[in-house]
């Protein structure tokens, strides 16, 4: 946006104004955090809470089974579907 900006301005002072569209979110908006979450828990249910394979959950996300796990823990989500139903911490 500055750089577009900076290439049509005619004079030597760039305004800039940032609608609520375009970058301050509002209470309706959800976190990166907490799509990944949804994301990561709807391909879990697809994938029979299964995570390595080829129809496992980190295939369908196009993620090493690793990383998955990783984002897992860091999001939140146990590996077994039980305790995982519970909303992030």
């Amino acid at each position: 946006m500055i750089e577009r900006g900076a290439i049509i301005t005619t004079g030597n002072v760039l305004t800039i104004s940032i609608t609520e569209e375009e970058g301050v979110p509002n209470a309706e908006t959800r976190t990166l955090a907490e799509a990944e979450r949804d994301l990561i828990l709807k391909a879990l249910e697809k994938a029979g809470w299964h995570i390595k394979g080829r129809k496992g959950a980190a295939a369908q996300l196009g993620l090493n089974p690793g990383t998955l796990y990783s984002r897992m823990k860091k999001l939140g989500i146990s590996t077994t579907r039980q305790q995982s139903a519970r909303s992030p911490a």
